[in-house]
């Protein structure tokens, strides 16, 4: 039975949109945000030589640094202030969950509610400017001994150049948390997701027609290039209906007395997505790879045999590199979901309500059977995120595609986009809602009158 909020969504039109002047506001301030984020990653880091640093980012391309790139969208081949992107504030917020996961004082700090989440989200901040600094400046001393065919790297390298280059970029990523929390404030959808996507979507027609001029060039044959579409297209419908697949568990109420009034039990269901963890794994699992690596693929065979064979085994296609992704999507996947699902309190919440799933008993036994069917099905999200993000690398290694026809920027950018369109959903019915509140107090006010 459908109930009164699915019929909504189905009768939710884009033309209410219009009468929807709060949800405009939010839509206009998340572009207007990503436009200021568009125009930052094109602003160079002063003291860099563009042609040099174009030509090197060319010859050491590859591996961490495209992947680094697309999440930073452009900014580190072009060396903006953009160049860290966000991912020193994900590393942070990566370290500090699992840190509330296995300190006693920072768990009892999260559930003291509201007050105890932004503490902890201001602890998140001041790690992510220790993180920034740090990689910041291993940035600008592996820039300082980038040599090209034209000279260095860095116009004049000393200590003011660091002492800049650290400023700048920290100042970038700062300003780039600050905008992500901004939007998913006072915008729609959570704003570093919509950072990182917006970064992807950019560059896609720059990876589009590259892809074609391989084509020209005849390094791929049109069927190739078919092919490739065609599996692009495969993908995306294959993560759509992964995204949107879930687990119902029936939920039984039982009669209840309102009034003089006996209600009948009602059913209900308890959804649990199959990917609960939804397109965290994948950038949790790159942002680790990518801070122990962010120096090591900037010197490359300079940092001493160690960091070269280690840049090398993390290259795509790499057994290696493709072991220690897929082993930390797989992590990721239980680690997130064990976060955002508890089963004891779901568990007591229905127990509470009166509510019991049929043929379980309330209580531990609920809790054990709620966690064996989300562990199961967390199992399969996690095997197919780690299929989805590791095909695309075999290819990509065995015929040099475009880094963002991969499956990270792919899942990233489908499973953005439906959360968004979600969310813009939630806003429309609850437009409606308000709208069907005040005409039947309109209607109410007018039988009164007469």
């Amino acid at each position: 039975m459908v109930s009164a909020v699915e019929q909504l969504a189905k009768n939710a039109n884009w033309g209410a949109l219009a009468k929807a002047t709060e949800l405009k506001k939010r839509l206009l301030f998340v572009l207007g945000a990503l436009l200021v984020y568009r125009l930052g990653t094109y602003i160079p880091i002063p003291g860099i030589d563009p042609v040099v640093w174009q030509e090197i980012f060319t010859q050491r391309g590859g591996g961490i640094l495209d992947m680094f790139n697309m999440f930073a969208g452009g900014s580190l081949s072009r060396m903006t202030i953009f160049a860290l992107s966000i991912m020193p504030y994900i590393s942070a917020a990566i370290i500090m969950q699992m840190a509330t996961a296995m300190s006693p004082k920072l768990e009892a700090l999260k559930k003291e509610g509201e007050s105890g989440r932004v503490k902890i989200n201001q602890y998140t901040r001041y790690f992510t400017v220790l993180l920034a600094t740090v990689q910041a400046y291993g940035l600008a001393v592996g820039l300082e001994g980038m040599q090209g065919s034209g000279g260095s790297a860095v116009i004049d390298p000393g200590m003011f150049f660091r002492l800049s280059t650290v400023i700048t970029i920290v100042g970038g990523t700062i300003f780039l948390m600050w905008l992500g929390e901004q939007i998913t404030q006072r915008g729609v959808g959570n704003g570093i997701s919509l950072i990182i996507f917006a970064g992807i979507i950019a560059e896609l027609p720059r990876a589009f027609a590259s892809t074609l001029e391989l084509g020209r060039t005849g390094q791929f044959n049109f069927l190739m290039l078919l092919a490739i579409f065609v599996m692009v297209v495969a993908v995306i419908l294959f993560i759509v209906f992964m995204e949107r697949a879930q687990r119902r568990v029936l939920v039984q109420y039982p009669k209840r007395q309102v009034g003089n009034r006996m209600t009948a039990g009602e059913q209900n269901f308890l959804p649990l997505k199959m990917n609960t963890a939804g397109v965290i794994p994948p950038i949790f699992a790159s942002a680790l790879l990518l801070l122990p690596m962010t120096i090591i693929g900037f010197t490359g065979a300079e940092g001493g045999d160690f960091t070269a064979t280690l840049a090398r085994f993390l290259q795509h296609g790499e057994p290696v590199y493709m072991l220690l992704y897929g082993s930390l999507i797989v992590f990721f996947c239980f680690f997130y979901t064990a976060i955002v699902f508890n089963p004891q309190d779901n568990a007591d919440n229905l127990k509470r309500y009166g509510g019991f799933i049929p043929g379980i008993r309330p209580g531990t036994a609920t809790a054990d059977y709620l966690d064996y069917v989300l562990t199961r099905i967390t199992t399969v999200g996690a095997l197919y995120l780690a299929f989805i993000c590791l095909l695309p690398e075999f290819l990509l290694a065995q015929y040099s595609l475009p880094f963002y026809f991969g499956g990270t920027s792919l899942l990233i950018v489908v499973t953005v986009t439906l959360d968004t369109v979600s969310q813009i959903h939630s806003h429309l019915i609850a437009h409606q809602y308000e709208g069907l509140i005040k005409k039947a107090k309109l209607r109410g006010t007018g039988r009164r009158g007469r």
